[in-house]
Formats: C-alpha cells, structure tokens, sequence
C-alpha cells in the first residue's frame, strides 16, 4: 500500500478528483495550504504598493492506495494537474505500514475499499 501526496493548482482539483475517480479511486482528502517552490512567489500591487507574495496558494491531496493502483493514479493525477506552466506541483509517495478503518476495525487493503 502507498500514500500519495500531491501539491496541486487549486483550480486543478476537480479535474483531479475526477481522474482519480475514473481509475477507481473513490476517496482522497484535500487540504488547502500555501507554498512556493521554483515560482518564487509573485509581485502584486495594492493601494498603490508594490508588495511580494512569497507563498502562493496550493491543494495538498492525499489518497491511500494498493499497489496495484499506483501506477494508474499517478497517471491520473500528473495528466490531470498538468498545465505546462511553472508550479504544476508535485506528487510524492511513501509506503503504507498500516492501514485502519476506525468504524469496523478492518486493516489494511480491507480498509482501503
């Protein structure tokens, strides 16, 4: 089992959750937060001032899988986030030790479907 965490456009999210959706993957958790990366933030202007933003809004999103969806899912997510421009995102992915449903106890893959 793998957790896989992306770093998202936030307008992309949609399209991610639906791509997901079409390789069988029926949950995933978002979380809205900021960052940057090679974007270095941006310059805006308010009140006349010119002003840097140094942590640009992103979706962090989370899904849990069995391995034999990996592969699938981050096809969906790299294809569906992409729009060609600086900060995309990125995807990583760690190793599942355990997995627990809270409400029947079931463990692992059980818990996952």
């Amino acid at each position: 089992m793998k957790m896989i965490t992306a770093i998202i456009k936030p307008f992309k999210l949609d399209a991610v959750r639906e791509a997901l959706n079409a390789v069988g993957i029926d949950g995933l958790t978002a979380t809205e937060v900021k960052g940057f990366g090679r974007q270095k933030g941006h310059t805006e202007l308010y009140r006349g001032a010119e002003y840097l933003v140094d942590f640009l809004p992103k979706i962090k999103i989370e899904v849990a899988v069995v391995d034999e969806l990996l592969a699938s899912a981050l096809a969906a997510i790299a294809h569906s986030a992409q729009t060609g421009k600086i900060g995309d995102g990125k995807i990583f992915v760690q190793e599942l030790a355990q997995v627990v449903r809270i409400r029947t106890g079931e463990t692992d893959v059980e818990a996952l479907s």
